[in-house]
């Protein structure tokens, strides 16, 4: 059989059970056996005691005087007692000898339970004087009792210094971080490692920053876990702390959250300014402790900076500043100018193009399609170290995303401004004021970055001193939306112009929509429009709609109804008819027309709106210009994202007095009469002045009624800011204006009666035509 040595240093496992041991007299006899030995070796202490150990173990149990008594043990194959062998490590250690006393102690254990302590041993050695991971033994009161070598070399900490001190004594500059970023400060070490003595619940992967010794520039991390110590009884005996210095990847970490970042937050916005300061606040404190964005200034108008020159540096404009101890947001309220020396960092980064690093701060140059839009400047301040190369290259990454933000910021903020030019060109800038309304009206663009919107309205004097008033809608936003606009409302006049009624002038101008002469990329979607008609002769207002909402009408004495007029469809669908609905109004009435962004937005239902405007309108006695007010501040939503325009009209009836008519036989001998007729109400109405015109106006255009028209045949004359003629027939042939040859008997009177009167025309009603023309007064003011 063979056997080992080896040599037992310390505390070996002969000094902890379960170890055999064995009392050997000077003759090898058996005096002793202890309760292990019978467990390992199989022999009962009765059987053993007495007996030679060889017979019981075999000859490699014989006692031989150790070469180095008490330190080398063997390693031998004994006999058990069912006649197997058992593989043991013996230490044999002489004991004092007297007369017929024991001479020698046996110790013996199994052979894997020493190498199992052989390897815990190896790795209590390895975790206390080789590994790179810390481990620290606090007591119950959270005072150091222990740590590894590791622990020494990172921190440069020495036992002696540390034992019976608390962490917060040693480490005062140490922080555990919070990872949640919920604003909430984490409790130092101290408090966690009570929590673990109290509640004997483990605590991993906690993170602490502090600069040590070796390295004390930079600030290292650690990642901790904390487990409770105790004893068998559950006692608890203290906290074992285990670490590993995780700065490399905690760096690594933080740069990606970064970017990370700078994808949500940076992005998130078209406002310049915002979206400068969204840099800012995220770069600081944890890439640098100072933040400054510059713009130039033509970015912040939206225009394109021109080339680089010496002069670009005064156009600076600093419009976000950051630094660790401000708690207010980044971004300026009002940009203002910077300047810097010609030699500094800034200057140069501008005038090359390329970032500059200098001691603890680094430019980096916002720069989208070749373009200089301004810089960024990054500041640390000591103890932290300056950027590295890859700090450097995540500073121009962040930058370089804020760049092409930027760039959209200021070409959505070149198309709003182009957008709002040209809704303000098309818009009227002036209405009409017919004597028989008074209008006043209110627009707002869409605020944010939806853009421009489509909303329009007009107020169209008619013939008959009658008044067109249209307000409508383009779906959608930005300059597409208002050159539909403009389209419309352009439109809109055109047909209006042709005295059509409101159904047969939306069924037109859905033709138009419908079947743009641009093909289908020109066609306009979801355009909405409301036209009201008003005769302040028949105090009759005449309306319909195309998917727009319906006018509200107040009363003179404030009663408000919102009007239930038959929707229609919006307009471009084509095919789908549209209906015409009248209405009787009162003297002084007040009609609001407006779009949905008055009374609509994402969080307040249409219904809500349309009470808070009838509410706002309802208050009787104001002025518009009032109304307009009171109704925009109260109804209009707080957060809409499309426009608002809201268009007020007080009605006015022209009285018995301003009106005159008769009904005419289709005889040619009666036009001489009502010549006359008419002649004698001028007079009556003092207008002499205009006699000669509306004699000759009166004779043409009844003789011609008479003649190609047929009954019924009948005359008005309206007194209103000039006089104007009207003769109706029963015929629907439109006169046509030509010029008569020089040998040609007729064919004048038309062309007469246009170059003689301010304005003339056909209009036609389902009982025929009516020809009208107006005269102007002298400078006397309207009725």
């Amino acid at each position: 059989m063979s056997s080992e040595s080896a040599k037992l240093g310390g505390c070996g496992p002969f000094r902890v059970a379960p170890t055999a041991t064995v009392v050997l007299d000077a003759r090898g006899t058996v005096i002793g056996w202890s309760p292990a030995a019978e467990e390992l070796f199989g022999y009962a202490s009765k059987e053993a005691l007495g007996s030679p150990v060889g017979d019981l173990l075999g000859d490699t149990a014989r006692v031989a005087p150790p070469q180095e008594p008490g330190n080398t043990y063997a390693v031998r194959s004994v006999l058990h007692r069912d006649g197997r062998t058992v593989r043991v490590a013996l230490l044999i250690s002489p004991l004092e000898q007297d007369e017929g006393a024991a001479a020698w102690l046996l110790s013996a254990v199994d052979v894997a339970h020493l190498e199992q302590w052989a390897s815990d041993q190896a790795v209590l050695k390895g975790l206390s004087d080789q590994s790179s991971i810390l481990i620290t033994l606090y007591d119950t009161q959270s005072r150091f009792k222990w740590f590894n070598t590791a622990v020494e070399k990172q921190f440069g900490l020495t036992m002696e210094d540390c034992v019976g001190r608390c962490v917060t004594d040693v480490e005062p500059h140490g922080e555990v971080l919070v990872e949640d970023g919920d604003g909430v400060p984490a409790p130092g070490l101290q408090r966690l490692i009570e929590r673990v003595v109290h509640t004997g619940e483990s605590i991993t992967d906690v993170r602490y920053r502090t600069p040590i010794p070796a390295d004390p520039h930079h600030d290292h991390v650690w990642s901790f876990c904390y487990f409770r110590l105790q004893d068998d009884e559950g006692r608890p005996l203290g906290v074992c702390e285990a670490g590993l210095d995780i700065t490399d990847r905690y760096v690594v970490r933080q740069r990606l959250a970064l970017l990370s970042g700078a994808g949500g937050r940076i992005g998130g916005t078209l406002d310049i300014v915002r979206t400068a300061g969204n840099l800012a606040d995220l770069a600081v404190p944890e890439f640098a402790d100072l933040v400054q964005v510059d713009l130039l200034e033509p970015v912040l108008r939206g225009q394109e900076p021109g080339p680089r020159t010496d002069e670009t540096s005064r156009d600076l404009r600093r419009v976000a500043e950051r630094g660790a101890d401000h708690d207010r947001p980044a971004a300026a309220a009002s940009p203002r100018p910077i300047g810097y020396p010609p030699d500094s960092p800034q200057l140069r980064c501008l005038a090359h193009g390329h970032s500059v690093a200098c001691d603890q701060v680094v430019v980096v140059p916002l720069q989208a399609r070749g373009t200089a839009l301004g810089l960024a400047t990054f500041e640390r301040f000591p103890p932290r170290a300056p950027f590295d190369p890859e700090e450097i290259a995540l500073a121009e990454e962040l930058v370089s995303r804020t760049a092409v933000c930027v760039d959209n910021g200021r070409r959505y903020a070149r198309e709003h401004a182009i957008a709002l030019m040209l809704q303000h060109e098309l818009l009227p800038h002036r209405l009409a004021q017919p004597a028989a309304v008074e209008v006043a009206q209110r627009y707002l663009p869409a605020a944010g970055p939806v853009g421009v919107g489509g909303d329009w309205y007009d107020v169209i004097p008619l013939s008959g001193a009658r008044v067109g008033l249209v307000v409508g809608d383009v779906a959608g936003h930005g300059m597409r939306a208002a050159a539909t606009m403009g389209r419309m409302r352009t439109t809109v006049a055109a047909l209006a112009a042709m005295d059509l009624a409101p159904d047969e002038l939306l069924a037109r101008l859905d033709d138009l929509v419908a079947q743009p002469p641009g093909g289908e990329d020109d066609r306009a979607v979801g355009v909405t429009c409301l036209y009201v008609i008003y005769d302040p002769v028949e105090r009759h207002c005449v309306m319909a709609r195309a998917g727009h909402l319906p006018p509200a009408v107040v009363a003179p004495d404030g009663r408000v109804e919102i009007l239930d007029l038959p929707a229609g469809p919006p307009l471009g669908l084509g095919g789908l008819p549209f209906e015409s609905v009248g209405f009787d109004l009162p003297e002084d009435s007040l009609l609001a027309l407006f779009t949905d962004g008055l009374v609509e937005a994402r969080d307040r239902d249409i219904d809500i709106g349309l009470n808070e405007l009838c509410d706002a309108l309802s208050v009787p006695g104001r002025q518009l210009e009032d109304t307009c007010d009171s109704v925009m501040s109260a109804v209009l939503p707080k957060s809409s994202g499309d426009d608002a325009a809201l268009l007020l009209v007080r009605v006015h009836a022209l009285s018995d007095d301003q009106v005159a008519s008769w009904d005419l036989p289709a005889d040619p001998a009666e036009v001489a009469r009502f010549r006359f007729l008419a002649v004698q109400k001028l007079a009556e109405w003092g207008h002499n002045e205009a006699v000669f015109v509306i004699e000759l106006v009166v004779s043409e255009l009844v003789t011609n009624a008479i003649r190609y028209g047929g009954a019924p045949v009948r005359l008005r004359l309206i007194r209103d800011c000039g006089l104007i003629c009207e003769v109706s027939d029963g015929g629907h042939t439109s006169p046509h204006l030509r010029r008569a040859a020089q040998e040609d008997e007729g064919g004048r009177g038309l062309f007469l009666v246009a170059q003689l009167t301010e304005r003339w025309g056909t209009r036609y009603t389902p009982q025929g035509k009516t020809i009208w023309a107006e005269v102007p007064l002298d400078a006397r003011p309207c009725s």
